[in-house]
């Protein structure tokens, strides 16, 4: 354990070495408008860049013997730094190896929050290239994010609904997915009610009655952004009927 902690260890020193000789202040500026609460980077968002295709090919190569849990345990470390690049790579890590991920590995992953996943890109980003697909082809259950739903970080929490997006697609029954994000109704985080109202809003498109029951027994308590994220895609009609007040 310790060896693979000393290697992943070197693996972010690595990538940090890296990062610092190409960094691009004025890049990094330009990106900084999209993030409210803060935005920290080098400068290498854009995705042609070879630290994003060439290099990070070349380190799951050279350090695949890390395993799983090693790339995990560097996540950790990369998303302590605060700097955007380093948790970007680390979510495309987990991505390369989502074969590897089951209900025993993910809780893993529950502890970026902890260690310094704190924007709405690397959420989303997390949510639709690994815990999404996990979701999808049933190598964890909805069980594994159950607990998310009570954690102190807002973007944990508001992982579970994103991460559930994928699930509308395949899943043949949506009034169970819709009560699994009953917990979130009354979240006071503007970050965890847009996802809420984003799930809620392509589960009317795949459920609109069901959707729609739901919506009306919270249009006078849940937070007012949910509502507006949920019916932005009905028709003025449709839409006043989950106005406060307005019944049905």
């Amino acid at each position: 354990m310790k060896a693979q902690l000393d290697r992943a260890a070197v693996l972010v020193s690595e990538i940090r070495h890296y990062l610092a000789a190409h960094a691009d202040p004025e890049q990094a500026a330009r990106y900084a408008r999209f993030f409210k609460e803060g935005y920290d980077a080098w400068g290498l968002m854009d995705g042609r860049h070879q630290f994003w295709n060439e290099k990070r090919s070349e380190w799951s190569e050279r350090y695949r013997n890390l395993g799983l849990a090693g790339f995990l345990r560097a996540g950790e470390m990369l998303f302590s730094s605060g700097k955007y690049e380093e948790g970007g790579i680390a979510i495309k890590f987990a991505q390369g190896r989502l074969e590897d991920f089951d209900s025993q590995t993910f809780p893993a992953l529950g502890r970026w929050f902890g260690a310094g996943l704190a924007n709405w890109a690397h959420t989303d980003s997390l949510c639709g290239e690994v815990i999404a697909p996990l979701l999808e082809t049933g190598r964890i259950g909805l069980d594994a994010v159950a607990a998310w739903r009570e954690s102190k970080f807002k973007y944990q929490r508001r992982a579970v609904p994103v991460s559930m997006l994928g699930l509308l697609k395949k899943h043949p029954e949506i009034p169970p997915l819709i009560e699994f994000v009953r917990p979130l109704m009354t979240d006071g985080e503007r970050v965890v009610q847009q996802g809420v109202g984003w799930f809620l809003r392509e589960c009317w498109k795949a459920d609109p009655r069901a959707t729609g029951k739901f919506l009306l027994e919270w249009k006078d308590s849940a937070p007012r952004l949910i509502l507006q994220y949920a019916t932005e895609k009905m028709t003025a009609e449709e839409r006043a009927c989950f106005r406060a007040g307005k019944r049905r």
